[in-house]
């Protein structure tokens, strides 16, 4: 998923208001920042395979490091327990370790039995979503909606930046999303995993609208 997991990320703001939106972000795209390091290094295997699932050309070789279900709860348990250290804030721990996790589950409902649950590549699960883009379309986009939703009733703009950084934002992430569904194919593995890195730039955004809003 990508808007999916931007989805919940929005609507945790409800649950930590006093949380900057762009950690929230970091929060459920952390297995997705780790990925695109460990594939760069040769650690992590992604082919370019059209027709792989009908949502994305990606085919996920080997990445059990970043996205196992044993992987995805030790860095939940490293980034919440950061952030309890940081912050001293259980509610905001527990909320951050939720969302570094909730990103596994929602790729075991979207991936195709590729998700491996240990390191060992032993045992893969997956639902398949991406093997339908209609469905995968309905569901992200509603997820997205309801998730922005949360965060417009939490949050109230403070000036031109917050109100219209935010509409902003939302084009932007939508304009990057139909890039991904319609756009022609990655020419290579490390094209995906170096365009992965720019995730960063969407946690920046977000931090920055957020910082132009306040808690309702």
């Amino acid at each position: 998923m990508f808007l999916g997991h931007y989805a919940v990320a929005f609507g945790a703001k409800r649950v930590i208001p006093m949380t900057s939106l762009g950690t929230l972000f970091a929060a459920a795209a952390m297995l997705d920042l780790i990925w695109p390091v460990l594939v760069i290094a040769g650690i992590e295997r992604v082919a370019i395979a059209p027709g792989d699932t009908a949502f994305t050309p990606l085919h996920f070789e080997h990445y059990p490091y970043s996205h196992s279900l044993i992987m995805s709860l030790l860095w939940a348990l490293l980034f919440g327990g950061g952030y309890f250290l940081y912050k001293r804030s259980l509610r905001g721990a527990l909320t951050i370790g939720a969302l570094v996790l909730s990103h596994w589950i929602l790729d075991a409902v979207s991936h195709r039995p590729d998700m491996p649950v240990t390191v060992s590549d032993n045992m893969l699960v997956g639902l398949g979503l991406w093997n339908s883009v209609t469905a995968t379309l309905i569901l992200e986009l509603a997820m997205f909606t309801v998730g922005l939703l949360i965060y417009l009733r939490t949050t109230r703009g403070q000036d031109y930046s917050g109100k219209l950084g935010l509409l902003g934002f939302v084009l932007f992430l939508l304009a990057i999303y139909a890039g991904a569904i319609f756009g022609p194919p990655p020419p290579s593995a490390n094209a995906v995993a170096w365009s992965g890195m720019g995730q960063w730039l969407v946690i920046l955004f977000a931090a920055w609208v957020d910082r132009h809003r306040t808690a309702a």
